[in-house]
C-alpha cells in the first residue's frame, strides 16, 4: 500500500508537472546554426597580384584580404592630375586674359570720354564761327576748317565707341574661357577622385571581424566586377534557425526562453531567446512556392523558421560553426495567457 500509494504521489507529481509545464515546450531537431555570413567580391576588373590569407584563418576589421594590379588604376589618376593642372593652367590664362582686356576697355572707355570732349569742343567753336561767317566777318574757309574739326570728331567718337565695344566683347570672351576652363577643372577634379577610388579598391579589405571560408581566388588569376572571391563568416554573431511545425507555434513568442543541445557537443546544453518568426513557411521563400490549387492536394504540415539567439562563451564559439545540427526546445508557456486572450476575444465576436 505503501509503495502504491508512492507511485499515485509520483503519478500525480509527473501529471502536474505536465499540465503546468511539461506540454508547453515545443521539440524539433530541425535547427541549425547560421551566421550572416559576407561575400568577399572584387569591384574592378584585374589581375590578383597578392592573397595573403588562406581559408578559415581569422581576420580583424581592416585587415588586407586581396590585392589586385593597381598599375593601370594609377596610370589614370596620374592622368585625371595632369587634366587638373591643364585646366588650371587654362583658368589662370583666361583669367589674366579677362585682366588684360579689363585694362584695354578701361582705356578704351577713357579715350572715348576723350572723344566725346573734343566733339563737344569742336561743335561750339563751329557754332560759334557759322553766324560771323554768314555775316561776313570771319572768312569762310576758318568755317570750313571747324566743319572738318567737327567731322573728324565725330567719327574719333565713332571708331572710339567701335573700340569699346570691342573691348567689351574681348572680356565677355575672356570671362567664357575662364568658365570652361573652370569647368574642365571641376570635371578632371572628379575625374580624379573616381581614379583614387578605384585604386583604393584594387585593396580588398576585411569589412568585420571574422573567419575567411571558401577562399576562390589565387595569385595571377583575373577578377571581374562583381566576382565572388571568397566568403566571410563572422564570429560574434551566430544564431540558431529552428524549423517549428506550424502546430507547435501557437503559443511561441519572442523573448521565450530555449534549450540548445549541440550534435557535435554530446551533453553540452546552451540556452538562448526566441528572437523572431519568419513571416512566412518555408516553402513560400522557396525557389518554386506550392500550389495547392492545381492538382491533387494533400495537406502537409508546414515548418516556420524561428530565429534563436544562441548565448555561448568564446570558448564555445571555437567549436560552434555555421551549419551544426542542433537539438531546440522552446519553453512556450509565457504564451498562455495571450491565447487566452485570443479565445476570449473570438467569443466576443462571435456574441
Amino acid at each position: 500500500m505503501a509503495g502504491a500509494g508512492a507511485l499515485a504521489l509520483l503519478g500525480l507529481g509527473l501529471g502536474w508537472r505536465y499540465e503546468t509545464h511539461g506540454r508547453y515546450i515545443e521539440e524539433t531537431n530541425d535547427a541549425q546554426l547560421a551566421a550572416d555570413s559576407v561575400a568577399i567580391s572584387a569591384k574592378l576588373a584585374g589581375y590578383v597580384r597578392e592573397v595573403p590569407v588562406v581559408d578559415n584563418d581569422a581576420v580583424s576589421r581592416r585587415a588586407p584580404l586581396v590585392k589586385i594590379d593597381p598599375v593601370d588604376y594609377a596610370t589614370r589618376l596620374d592622368a585625371a592630375n595632369a587634366d587638373i593642372a591643364a585646366a588650371n593652367a587654362a583658368q589662370a590664362a583666361a583669367s589674366a586674359e579677362a585682366g588684360q582686356a579689363r585694362a584695354a576697355a578701361d582705356e578704351a572707355e577713357a579715350g572715348l570720354g576723350e572723344a566725346q570732349v573734343e566733339l563737344e569742343r569742336a561743335q561750339r567753336e563751329e557754332g560759334r564761327y557759322r553766324p560771323l561767317a554768314s555775316a561776313g566777318a570771319e572768312p569762310a574757309e576758318k568755317l570750313a576748317q571747324l566743319i572738318s574739326n567737327t567731322a573728324h570728331a565725330r567719327a574719333e567718337v565713332a571708331l572710339r565707341r567701335a573700340t569699346l565695344a570691342r573691348m567689351r566683347q574681348q572680356v565677355a570672351l575672356a570671362q567664357a574661357h575662364g568658365q570652361a576652363a573652370t569647368a574642365r577643372a571641376q570635371s578632371a577634379t572628379t575625374a580624379a577622385h573616381a581614379a583614387r577610388n578605384d585604386l583604393d579598391a584594387t585593396r580588398l579589405t576585411a569589412p568585420i571581424d571574422g573567419r575567411v571560408a571558401s577562399l576562390g581566388v589565387r595569385v595571377g588569376q583575373f577578377v571581374s566586377p562583381g566576382q565572388r572571391l571568397m566568403t566571410l563568416v563572422p564570429d560574434g554573431s551566430l544564431y540558431v534557425v529552428a524549423n517549428f511545425k506550424e502546430t507547435q507555434l501557437g503559443l511561441m513568442r519572442p523573448g521565450q526562453m530555449a534549450e540548445i543541445r549541440v550534435d557535435a557537443l554530446p551533453g553540452v546544453v546552451f540556452h538562448g531567446e526566441v528572437e523572431s518568426t519568419s513571416p512566412g513557411t518555408g516553402a513560400q521563400f522557396s525557389l518554386i512556392p506550392p500550389q495547392n490549387a492545381t492538382g491533387n492536394f494533400t495537406k502537409i504540415v508546414q515548418r516556420v523558421p524561428v530565429r534563436i539567439r544562441i548565448y555561448a562563451g568564446p570558448v564555445s564559439r571555437r567549436v560552434l560553426v555555421p551549419g551544426l545540427s542542433l537539438s531546440v526546445s522552446v519553453d512556450t508557456s509565457a504564451g498562455k495567457e495571450e491565447l487566452a486572450a485570443i479565445r476570449a476575444e473570438q467569443e466576443r465576436r462571435g456574441q
